[in-house]
């Protein structure tokens, strides 16, 4: 006789009302066949025997069952909740939105929270090249820190070489460039510059082709060019660049291989997590400088400067349109203004993403860290000396009284800014800084403090009622 009991249901997480949205929700059902002898019905002790045999194997099929049900739901909530102190803020959350699938990239890799056990890449010790990346923002000074690079000489330097992707690409959103943007640099960090041809429409692109070469001391100087001595410290006069020959960029790929030091400044990678292979990479063995500024001189200075921004700021806004967050902020509030509406909304992502780099290296493994470097543009431009020898040391370059005078004369110029604004030239070093107490509204000023507290609260930035005693402090 064959006999079947059915156990139709099992209690699970979803029978639980503290089950939140979102998590899982199963039923799992299991069927216990058995075969029964008729004889058996005459012989007692037998057919209790295998009762207890039956209740035995129903009892570890539901422990096993239930063991398979908790172990997917602790490994994909393990990390549902990070933080980066004790106590939030509530208008900025105290983590990155994406900070799961950022960390992942170490996890999934075998990484451990914090390195504890996480192996270190294997790197060629031997090597002499080094690669770094300035990762930054739009305005918060990086042109002022590459151009610390580009006057030395042993350095071999870019400015926005990726700026090509974005305006070949346009308008795609910022997200979905971040592949390229990483495949164009691993490629130019191996000298291989065959890779800008992809967007320049030609096979035939020569030196005026890069980005910003009018200003790049490795292109403008000797042997590519007569116009400067590649030793000699200064800014580069473009006028003078303009009229040097232009040179095939296989030439530029032969001096590329010459210099100890490869450096590339950029402000189109979103998030540290898409520099992590070129980290791991021990080809390029990627170092990165990255480049903080107060939100609120950041953001005033892109509003002086949105009309060159708006494009920009748009294809920031539009790789997060996924979420009702930000979708909010696709809208513009003000028509009339919608440059300035479009500059002001990336603000908040702007903040987002720095806090989520923030978590990032703080969660890294040991040998991400050590290859990451923090600096804060307040620090750079009012004790450039001290901040010039510690960006040095951490690219294994020696500095020299010309490096260290053009430092110190690029932050004690006249005035605020150029009218240009991408314009590198001298400034008043604490007029920069402090410009956006003048030039915000209080209105603009609680925003932006309120987008960004967590960030602020985390780099030291004091909001504004307390700021004035640290200005006076400070100066």
């Amino acid at each position: 006789m064959l006999a079947a009991h059915k156990l139709t249901s099992i209690p699970t997480a979803a029978d639980s009302p503290e089950v939140g949205p979102g998590e899982f929700q199963c039923q799992l059902k299991v069927v216990v066949l058995f075969v029964v002898d008729p004889a058996d019905t005459f012989d007692q002790p037998l057919q209790e025997m295998k009762r207890r045999l039956h209740k035995k194997y129903l009892l570890l099929i539901l422990a096993y069952s239930g063991l398979l049900l908790l172990i997917p739901y602790v490994l994909d909530y393990r990390d549902k909740s990070v933080q980066l102190g004790k106590h939030g803020l509530p208008q900025q959350q105290p983590r990155c939105p994406d900070l799961e699938n950022s960390a992942a990239l170490f996890w999934d890799n075998g990484y451990k929270v914090n390195g504890s056990d996480a192996p270190e890449p294997a790197v060629n010790r031997s090597q002499s090249r080094i690669h770094i990346y300035l990762h930054a923002t739009w305005r918060t000074g990086s042109s002022f820190l590459g151009e610390l690079f580009n006057q030395h000489p042993d350095v071999f330097y870019l400015y926005e070489p990726m700026w090509h992707i974005w305006q070949a690409l346009y308008p795609g959103d910022a997200g979905s460039l971040q592949g390229a943007v990483r495949d164009m640099m691993n490629a130019l960090y191996r000298c291989d510059f065959s890779v800008l041809k992809l967007y320049a429409g030609t096979q035939n692109i020569t030196t005026s082709f890069i980005f910003g070469w009018k200003m790049n001391k490795v292109i403008c100087s000797e042997p590519l060019c007569e116009a400067h001595r590649r030793h000699d410290v200064g800014l580069v006069r473009e006028d003078q660049c303009a009229k040097c020959q232009r040179r095939d960029i296989r030439e530029l790929e032969r001096e590329c291989k010459k210099y100890p030091v490869m450096v590339i400044k950029g402000v189109r990678v979103l998030d540290l997590s898409t520099l992590v292979p070129l980290m791991k990479d021990s080809a390029i063995n990627l170092q990165i400088i990255q480049l903080f500024r107060d939100p609120r001189a950041v953001h005033n200075s892109r509003l002086k400067s949105k009309q060159a921004l708006v494009k920009e700021s748009i294809q920031v806004l539009r790789s997060k349109k996924q979420t009702d967050k930000y979708k909010r902020l696709l809208v513009p509030s003000n028509r009339v203004n919608r440059a300035e509406s479009y500059v002001s909304s990336a603000m908040e992502l702007i903040c987002d993403n720095w806090l989520g780099d923030m978590m990032l290296v703080l969660n890294a493994p040991l040998w991400i860290r050590r290859n990451y470097l923090r600096i804060r543009y307040e620090d750079l431009v009012l004790h450039p000396m001290q901040e010039l020898q510690r960006l040095y040391r951490f690219s294994n370059l020696s500095t020299s009284p010309a490096l260290e005078r053009f430092a110190l004369n690029m932050t004690h110029g006249q005035g605020y800014s150029s009218d240009k604004p991408f314009l590198i030239s001298s400034r008043d070093a604490k007029e920069a800084i402090y410009a956006w107490r003048e030039r915000l509204s209080v209105e603009q000023i609680n925003q932006v403090e309120a987008y960004c507290s967590e960030v602020m609260r985390q780099l030291g930035y004091q909001k504004n009622s307390q700021s004035k005693a640290l200005l006076s402090a400070q100066i």
